[in-house]
């Protein structure tokens, strides 16, 4: 991802691989459940490993299933190693991070995946909390995100919410968003991509999404849908960082990750269903429409 200002990563022209670390549901789609899929529909490889396998995502208020041990998920890690394999990853993509003691562990894997291939990138979705409901995350995490985790980052893809909460102030506007962007970019990670923003210049009904990096800041504005499930955030993080490695484009990886994205979200919102639909949706992901063009904005 040289070419788009990535810390030492190139465009791939072939399949890309990624080591995941990310929870796992049986039923729906969250963490893994929802990165997977769309990855390996684009045509890339994918090495999942689960830091949790639910029955289904926390949001029902009632789930089954085991929290894996922080030592059983580095054990899983040090397996795909011992393979000879961590240096072919292209990239390692985590979501969200429970614990501290989790946090460290993915941190050691990147560790482990750059030092045998100082090309590869991390992309760290900070999941903290969003507008209305405030954080949801254990006391503590967010600054354990904030103080350790996203300096070690290269791509980061926080919503709105999140990213004010990163560069410590609150922002109204689109100049302001950008300000706070270059503050959180300072710390470490060169590309940010902002989902759900919404700020004072733009008209009622419409959402944007805002991707920054060396090479300059672009938004692409989509009306505003009446649905907010689950898993959204993790297919976004995942196809953006998919796109971003294989256009070298913030721009392209922009326009190609909200398209594919709104499209998911409108099957989903058609079909009724609490559950993303990603199946149903899946030729968008495969080759996403063109239907939101990106604005530069610097």
């Amino acid at each position: 991802m040289g070419g788009a200002g990535g810390r030492g990563g190139n465009r791939h022209d072939g399949p890309v691989r990624f080591l995941s670390i990310q929870s796992s549901v049986a039923y729906g789609y969250v963490g893994n459940s929802a990165a997977v899929f769309p990855l390996q529909r684009l045509g890339h490889e994918v090495w999942p490993v689960l830091t949790v396998h639910f029955s289904n995502h926390t949001g029902y208020g009632a789930w089954r299933g085991p929290l894996l041990a922080p030592a059983d998920v580095a054990e899983v890690i040090a397996g795909i190693a011992d393979r000879g394999v961590l240096g072919d990853a292209d990239a390692v993509l985590s979501g969200y991070q429970g614990d501290p003691a989790m946090g460290a562990v993915i941190l050691d894997a990147v560790t482990l995946v750059k030092t045998a291939n100082p090309a590869a990138v991390y992309c760290c979705d900070p999941v903290m909390g969003d507008v209305g409901r405030g954080m949801f995350v254990r006391p503590g995490i967010p600054e354990y995100l904030r103080d350790v985790v996203v300096p070690r980052a290269d791509i980061i893809t926080p919503n709105h919410f999140e990213l004010d909460f990163l560069a410590g102030c609150t922002t109204r506007s689109l100049p302001e968003l950008l300000e706070a962007v270059d503050v959180v970019r300072a710390t470490g990670p060169r590309h940010v991509l902002v989902t759900s923003v919404l700020h004072g210049d733009l008209p009622a009904g419409l959402l944007e999404v805002v991707a920054v990096s060396d090479e300059g800041a672009w938004a692409v504005t989509t009306p505003l849908l009446p649905i907010n499930p689950n898993g959204g955030g993790d297919v976004t993080a995942a196809l953006y960082l998919a796109h971003l490695s294989t256009t070298g484009s913030p721009a392209a990886a922009l326009e190609r990750t909200v398209a594919t994205v709104f499209t998911v979200l409108e099957a989903t919102l058609a079909a009724g269903t609490r559950e993303i639909q990603l199946i149903a949706a899946q030729d968008a992901i495969a080759e996403p429409p063109a239907r939101f063009p990106a604005r530069r904005l610097r």
